[in-house]
């Protein structure tokens, strides 16, 4: 038997898991780390804890599993996308990573647009400059910190940062590089005109592969420190949005996937390249070669969760505590308490600004309605239905761009309540399927990792044989007209609250 290693180096900590030639998990590891928030709408986090974390869950999996470090052929990496990680000449890390959650860069991405041309940006990189991305990021560095892009060599993203701690490489692959807006997407490589207009040099950057093809291999060093074998292969990977639509089969037309994990993603698979001319939702080269995906992206989904559990619901952690379950699972319980509507309070969900459709890095987060008669289980009820509206605003742009939506998966931990997935299905109006397998992103990297370790043909069929559907969550019409009218109300928030979000950022 051979096995397959898959990374995924998330925001809130890094997973990793080994896995069998079925896609059946035989050992995982995670550890967590933080994330640094200096300045009202900054988001930075420490690459060495990225690598530490990799380092110990890798060895902590080859221990664990009791599996000959030899079988263990090939390994793959998700990661967040769009992070900088700058390096000197000696491969040391030049400070924190700047990473996707960040907002800072509104100016940034003023000039960028001047420079490269609106259209013309949308043309190469099938975007407009946008904050959370590589490239406003590079220029932010070079206005505000200029003696620290004079010592950048290296520009990696942070999967690719730990491929370099592993490897010794320097590489990326088209899923993730699409997200740093340098890279010409139909073409599939660098944009020399972008790089030259932005002040990047080529030489920067690290070499572009498909998904699936094979990088390097394991250093001696980080065999040393990890007990793999320096015969384990690594892959190209993917993004996280990317590998997570390889982990649930998302590869072929008609078929995508609904994320909620810190961020939430609507996600569909094209084998045709289709481009939004607003630039509301993101095009970005899949992890298919030859093939694209679109996406909408909503930056606060199970942030805006996880912020209401840490500062609001003391008592639902207590509660949790004492019973020995997930506080999520006791806030979920208590949200199903509340009504559709959660007694006509509207929660918008715009904590770190907003991507999809909005595009504005300084719209904050509101509840529209509050008044003495609420209680916690309201509140944690209206931002479950806020986050599933804003998810929404993406499948409406992707119908609206004759995305068909048929088959329709939800994944991450927003996935494991079943009052969320029932919103989904009521609010989107189609079936939710879930997976026997929740390992999501580290799934589809370790299946990248077998077709190019040739266990598989190609990602396709890798799918086939590795993934397993369970559960179906049927829409309710009638529940779907009570949500369809809050819903009305939620889309005529922002344009009511857009004037005043400048006012707000000034005070």
């Amino acid at each position: 038997m051979k096995y397959v290693i898959g990374l995924d180096l998330g925001t809130s900590g890094t997973k990793t898991v080994l896995f069998d030639e079925e896609g059946r998990a035989i050992a995982s590891a995670s550890k967590e780390y933080p994330m640094y928030q200096p300045h009202n709408g900054w988001a930075e986090q420490e690459p060495h804890d990225w690598r530490d974390a990799a380092f110990e869950t890798i060895a902590e999996v080859v221990r664990g599993s009791g599996v000959d470090p030899r079988d263990i052929i090939s390994m793959g990496m998700s990661g967040q996308m769009h992070g900088l990680v700058m390096l000197d000449e000696d491969g040391e890390t030049l400070g924190r990573s700047i990473i996707w959650a960040d907002q800072r860069t509104g100016a940034e991405c003023e000039e960028i647009t001047r420079t490269v041309g609106a259209k013309r940006m949308i043309e190469i990189t099938a975007n407009p400059a946008l904050t959370g991305f590589t490239a406003s990021k590079i220029k932010w560095v070079q206005n505000h910190e200029p003696q620290r892009w004079a010592r950048c060599r290296h520009i990696l993203l942070p999967k690719d940062y730990l491929r370099y701690e592993l490897t010794g490489d320097f590489a990326t692959e088209v899923s993730d590089a699409s997200g740093m807006q340098l890279l010409d997407v139909p073409k599939r490589g660098w944009s020399r005109e972008v790089c030259g207009k932005l002040g990047v040099s080529l030489d920067q950057l690290a070499k572009v592969y498909e998904s699936p093809e094979i990088t390097g291999h394991i250093s001696e060093e980080a065999a040393k420190k990890t007990g793999l074998s320096t015969t384990t292969l690594m892959v190209g990977g993917a993004g996280d949005n990317a590998a997570a639509a390889v982990g649930t089969g998302v590869v072929r037309d008609g078929r995508a996937f609904c994320t909620i994990g810190t961020s939430g993603v609507v996600f569909a698979h094209t084998d045709t390249l289709s481009i939004d001319p607003k630039g509301r939702v993101h095009t970005f080269c899949c992890a298919v070669p030859g093939a694209w995906h679109v996406m909408g992206v909503v930056q606060a989904a199970g942030l805006s969760l996880r912020w209401l559990r840490d500062e609001i619901c003391g008592e639902e952690k207590r509660e949790a505590e004492a019973l020995g379950i997930d506080p999520y699972d006791v806030m979920s319980r208590e949200a199903a308490l509340s009504p559709i509507g959660a007694n006509r309070l509207i929660y918008s969900p715009y904590l770190m600004g907003e991507r999809t459709p909005h595009l504005d890095p300084d719209c904050r987060g509101a509840f529209f309605g509050l008044s003495a008669m609420h209680t916690r289980r309201d509140l944690i009820r209206a931002v479950m239905e806020g986050v599933t509206y804003a998810l929404n605003d993406s499948v409406e742009i992707l119908r609206g761009m004759g995305v068909t939506l048929s088959n329709v998966l939800a994944v991450g931990g927003g996935a494991r309540s079943g009052l969320w997935r029932e919103m989904l299905a009521d609010v989107f109006g189609c079936p939710i399927g879930t997976l026997a397998s929740s390992e999501g992103a580290a799934l589809g990297a370790a299946i990248l990792a077998g077709v190019g370790a040739n266990l598989y043909t190609n990602v396709p069929d890798a799918c086939e044989r590795m993934i397993r559907q369970r559960g179906v969550q049927q829409p309710d019409g009638a529940r779907g007209e009570a949500y369809a009218k809050a819903y009305n109300l939620y889309t005529k928030l922002y344009p009511a609250l857009k004037d005043l979000y400048p006012e707000l950022k000034n005070i």
